[in-house]
């Protein structure tokens, strides 16, 4: 488990494959409770390569000096993620 929020990762190795490659991260809030966006892609075992892209968001608590996952919610396209993107646009305007 990472210490730092800074060690969180979704970047996810089996057999000598980097079966899930993290891409980027954005750090949305620090403390206690951190909430990091992840842009990462899959391998794809039967094509040999990676997938398209992906997005998660996931919700982490620090306990006993560690940080342990307790949410996630995956964005399953890029058409999801700019109706999620308009849906905030519209909601927050230019405040």
């Amino acid at each position: 488990m990472a210490e730092t929020v800074d060690e969180l990762t979704v970047s996810y190795q089996d057999g000598g494959i980097e079966t899930v490659k993290e891409l980027e991260k954005k750090v949305l809030t620090k403390g206690a409770w951190a909430t990091v966006i992840f842009r990462y892609q899959d391998w794809n075992n039967t094509k040999g390569e990676y997938g398209l892209d992906k997005y998660t968001i996931r919700r982490y608590q620090k306990q006993n000096g560690e940080y342990r996952q307790k949410s996630k919610f995956n964005i399953s396209s890029k058409e999801q993620a700019k109706a999620i993107i308009g849906a905030l646009t519209d909601w927050i305007g230019d405040e």
